[in-house]
């Protein structure tokens, strides 16, 4: 569905990609892993053609996707970026709607179809009843489905996520990796996901891309990527892998670094006896 092929990319002067290749297969699950500088945000940006490489090229369907239309773009992949951006006065239907723009004509009136759409991606997204309220009165996972049902609006075949459970608690957590499996799933919908959460990548992603300094460390299943040579190798931290006794994916356990001190450990010394008074 998605092959890339020999990417690298730069902003100013140093290269924040280089040599990037791979394939998505249509309805696959993908995580992108790897540490703060790694490359994954900015390999997102270039999945939608917000950013375009220096050298190499995208295929989508076989077609690059720098001859695509922004237009056509937005009708085959959709983005949920990470919430750093303003909370607008908007309501809820009103920035599900959002998403189809790419298919509204030139006076950008929504149609009865438009409505339709809309009203299904938050059915599905289970946020109907919340279609008359404004963003700003939404707790951070329910912001979060907001977005992924404008995503869905767009009709798209692909979603590209960054960070998304980002600043949530495990429930929301689990509530939004829920949906996105159901989509990916039941849907046929596929998910490309970049997080930093590497026990996450491991027990939702089919197929996980290690990134190392703008370069492709490692990838394939998470039981081929999350080990711990490589976690170790590329992070630069002591870690322990086992396998989560329940699913059997690869889990990730931290380790106290041998240098700093362990507060139990320490042997409280006794304060030092007060001088004799003159007799």
């Amino acid at each position: 569905m998605i092959e890339v092929q020999s990417i690298s990319f730069h902003y100013q002067h140093d290269w924040v990609l280089q040599d990037i290749s791979f394939k998505i297969e249509r309805g696959g699950f993908v995580g992108i892993i790897g540490p703060n500088g790694s490359g994954k945000t900015t390999l997102l940006k270039i999945l939608h053609r917000l950013l375009l490489p220096q050298k190499g090229e995208i295929l989508f369907d076989h077609k690059p996707l720098q001859k695509m239309s922004r237009s056509e773009i937005a009708k085959k992949i959709a983005v949920v970026a990470q919430e750093n951006y303003p909370i607008l006065p908007f309501r809820v239907e009103e920035i599900v709607l959002m998403g189809r723009s790419p298919y509204l004509g030139r006076l950008l009136f929504e149609g009865k179809k438009d409505l339709e759409i809309a009203q299904r991606a938050m059915e599905w997204t289970e946020i109907l009843p919340l279609r008359e309220r404004y963003l700003d009165e939404l707790s951070g996972g329910e912001r979060k489905r907001v977005f992924i049902a404008r995503a869905l609006a767009q009709e798209p075949e692909v979603i590209l996520l960054d960070e998304p459970t980002a600043n949530l608690d495990i429930h929301h957590q689990l509530d939004f990796l829920d949906l996105i499996l159901h989509l990916n799933r039941e849907r046929g919908l596929t998910i490309v996901l970049a997080t930093h959460d590497l026990n996450l990548a491991s027990e939702f992603c089919d197929y996980l891309i290690l990134l190392q300094k703008g370069r492709i460390y490692s990838l394939g299943p998470s039981e081929r990527v999350i080990t711990q040579e490589n976690i170790e190798k590329v992070y630069g931290c002591k870690v322990w892998v086992d396998q989560n006794p329940l699913t059997h994916s690869p889990r990730v356990n931290f380790l106290r670094r041998k240098d700093h001190p362990d507060p139990l450990s320490k042997s409280l010394k006794s304060p030092p006896p007060l001088p004799k008074p003159d007799e």
